[in-house]
């Protein structure tokens, strides 16, 4: 899309404001540049390493389809980044059959070469945990194809489907709960199968909300992408878009001046990813976000709550506060999914339950988001809360506040 005009520094249009006198007189105009984030701020978000691609130019680093055609896919290339253990390497080769290796060069830079628990590396690298199958363990945890009306497109809430759009991403996340199809070139999403898709939604007038997921929907062209919108848009009852991507995280130079171009045109859009660690909040990171912000769109976080990556309180806090300095709400902290080969990921629910609370009252309401289990076999996302009411007889309500304190409350 060369020919897509681009986001400039031009300075904003002059405007204008009254005097005491009520006359008006014009408003220097300010330079978008003098609108970019304090240094105060962006300090926080370090660049990015580049490990053993330090020779590469910054036009191919910086160029997202460079980052997908040199991923990490085969051991020999991951003994180039890190020190592999010899767990991981049994891991690499025993799971290849069921859920291949991708790690862009962007996001392998970010693993520490040393440390097996870098957590990092072990959302992107194979562990001997995924040979082990626990009886828990579902192909489809969520049933998300039993809900499948059309292929592709999961009907299960009265108002909103979630559409799948590819099975492409540019890392395959380890704790991935679509194993199943991700990776997996037989479950591409074709043009036919869109096409299903959209008439089904605007055969039904309920829907008025889309998840647009995959896979990562980014990882479609902007051409691509820019059609499946715009055949959204035309549909009457639709209302929003949710893009659910991890580039932000794993690739964030696919976010692009024409990128963001194709979103101002389809508002609203509704942007949701997923940082896991604050070891993921890079200055590129901050710049695509700022980048899809400044375009218009809303900016979530699904954090996946993962065993020795996030479980620690102190490690949530530090995420979401630097989510928020990126203009991205924390929106959900989910329980870690029934999916096959998985289960060393899982914590205990109590777990998830512990953060809110060190969280709730502890920092800003901004930055609590909801903790739910997504519940198996397609019961859907049940939040869970801790406990604060201590009791409750008639009218009167005895409540427990973050600091263990207890309140009455009456009713009228």
């Amino acid at each position: 899309m060369a020919s897509l005009p681009v986001v400039t520094d031009a300075p904003l249009p002059a405007r204008e404001a009254s005097n005491s006198a009520g006359e008006i007189s014009p408003v220097p105009p300010v330079p978008a540049a003098s609108l970019r984030p304090p240094r105060s701020v962006t300090s926080r978000f370090p660049p990015g390493p580049r490990s053993i691609w330090s020779g590469v130019p910054e036009t191919l680093w910086n160029d997202w389809h460079w980052q997908q055609r040199e991923r990490v896919t085969r051991l020999d290339q991951l003994e180039r980044v890190i020190r592999v253990t010899d767990g991981e390497r049994r891991a690499c080769v025993g799971t290849e059959h069921e859920f291949h290796m991708g790690i862009t060069p962007y996001y392998a830079a970010l693993m520490d070469p040393e440390d097996p628990a870098c957590p990092v590396r072990a959302q992107a690298v194979p562990a001997e945990g995924e040979l082990h199958l626990d009886p828990s363990d579902l192909a489809d945890p969520l049933a998300e194809e039993r809900d499948m009306p059309v292929r592709g497109l999961t009907h299960r809430y009265p108002d909103r489907v979630l559409f799948y759009t590819t099975h492409n991403c540019p890392v395959y996340c380890r704790h991935c709960t679509r194993k199943r199809k991700v990776a997996d070139p037989t479950s591409a999403a074709a043009k036919a199968q869109h096409e299903a898709a959209f008439a089904y939604i605007a055969a039904h007038p309920e829907i008025r909300d889309v998840v647009i997921s995959g896979g990562d929907p980014l990882s479609l062209s902007d051409e691509r992408l820019d059609y499946i919108l715009g055949r959204l848009r035309a549909i009457p009852h639709v209302e929003i878009f949710r893009l659910g991507t991890r580039n932000l995280v794993t690739l964030p130079q696919r976010v692009t001046d024409d990128l963001c171009y194709v979103l101002r045109h389809h508002h609203p859009v509704y942007v949701n990813t997923h940082f896991n660690h604050p070891k993921e909040c890079t200055a590129e990171a901050f710049e695509a976000a700022r980048r899809l912000a400044d375009a218009g769109c809303v900016l979530g976080n699904q954090m996946v709550l993962l065993k020795g990556v996030n479980d620690a309180p102190a490690t949530v806090k530090e995420l979401n506060h630097k989510l928020l300095l990126m203009r991205i709400r924390p929106y959900y902290i989910y329980q870690c999914d029934l999916a096959r080969g998985i289960s060393h990921f899982r914590t205990p629910v109590q777990a998830g339950l512990d953060i809110l609370r060190a969280l709730r009252g502890h920092t800003s309401g901004l930055a609590v988001p909801y903790f739910v289990v997504d519940a198996p076999n397609g019961g859907g996302k049940i939040p869970m809360n801790p406990d604060y009411v201590v009791s409750h007889d008639g009218k009167r309500w005895v409540l427990r506040n973050y600091e263990g304190k207890d309140f009455t409350y009456e009713e009228p």
